[in-house]
């Protein structure tokens, strides 16, 4: 197939290109950066420049790519972090999951995009039900007030690219990533990692919430398989066990030969941080992905982080 992946120069996108061209399709890659162009025609991707909040551009560049399938997985979640900037690049990805998705949606309609793959994240599964939800599970309602821009920006994008009558919409829901390219990795720069070896990253409170998650290779091959076989609607994209906080962190910091992390309470979080992170690392639910591997034929590389701390952090 013809396949336009937007975000294509990002963490899981880089890993996309690869799996999709080794696989025989066809890919064109965006980026913002010029200076990235080389790389994506390097990996095999017809590499473009779009500003993904100019529906004129990306009307443009995807009706010049004609493409079977559309990929979505524009966020702006790189490069080194504080809070300071964590925000902004918050700011800037909820409105890549809102006005970047209904453009593209726009312009894959226009060339009769046959399925529009999109990404979409866990970390704000609803907060009752027990400790991991499978794709009935609706994104928290009633989210802190620091989070609920984010978190209406996720159910933007689930409801606007499910709700498609044109095409198979598909949002994946990705557990979080690691591996090479991330914020979890053995690489120089990667800004959790970073974090965690300065101490910088606690487990707040219990540290009860339940994270899922999935190293990056996976991630991208649940994608490639929601390309070939998906069907309209929510797949869930994590490894097979979810964990909380107090029980991963202080595996992953000893895998990245780091001190164990602290320990804060919650209220002298809450003030410098907000309620949002102190929710996420203290209730979040994690997921069931036994659907994607089921209909999709999905199969893990790293079954565990356990072994993906080991193996694979880069």
């Amino acid at each position: 197939m013809r396949i336009f992946i937007a975000g294509a120069s990002g963490a899981i996108g880089r890993h996309l290109v690869s799996q999709l061209v080794a696989r025989g399709h066809e890919v064109v890659g965006t980026t913002r950066s010029a200076a990235k162009l080389g790389a994506l025609r390097a990996l095999g991707a017809e590499p473009v420049i779009v500003d993904a909040l100019d529906p004129d551009s990306v009307a443009d560049v995807v009706a010049k790519a004609e493409p079977e399938v559309v990929i979505h997985q524009l966020t702006a979640l790189s490069g080194p972090a504080d809070f300071r900037r964590a925000r902004r690049m918050a700011a800037a990805t909820n409105r890549l999951r809102t006005e970047g998705t209904d453009h593209l949606l726009a312009a894959a309609r226009a060339v009769g995009v046959r399925r529009f793959v999109a990404q979409s994240n866990s970390l704000w599964m609803e907060r009752t039900g027990g400790p991991v939800a499978d794709e009935s599970g609706r994104i928290e309602p009633n989210p802190p007030a620091d989070a609920e821009e984010a978190v209406a920006a996720l159910r933007h994008l689930e409801r606007a690219v499910t709700g498609v009558s044109w095409a198979d919409g598909i949002a994946l829901r990705y557990g979080g990533f690691y591996g090479p390219g991330t914020g979890i990795s053995a690489e120089p720069g990667a800004v959790m990692a970073e974090w965690l070896r300065k101490r910088r990253f606690p487990i707040i409170g219990g540290g009860g919430g339940v994270w899922s998650l999935v190293h990056i290779v996976d991630a991208a091959s649940a994608t490639v398989a929601a390309v070939e076989r998906g069907r309209r609607g929510i797949y869930h994209v994590g490894d097979d066990e979810p964990a909380p906080v107090r029980d991963f962190l202080p595996e992953l910091a000893r895998a990245l030969g780091a001190r164990p992390p602290r320990r804060v309470p919650a209220w002298l979080v809450r003030p410098l941080a907000g309620r949002g992170p102190v929710d996420m690392m203290t209730r979040a639910r994690g997921i069931s992905s036994e659907k994607t591997k089921r209909e999709l034929g999905w199969t893990l590389r790293y079954p565990t982080w356990r072994v993906g701390f080991a193996e694979g952090l880069g």
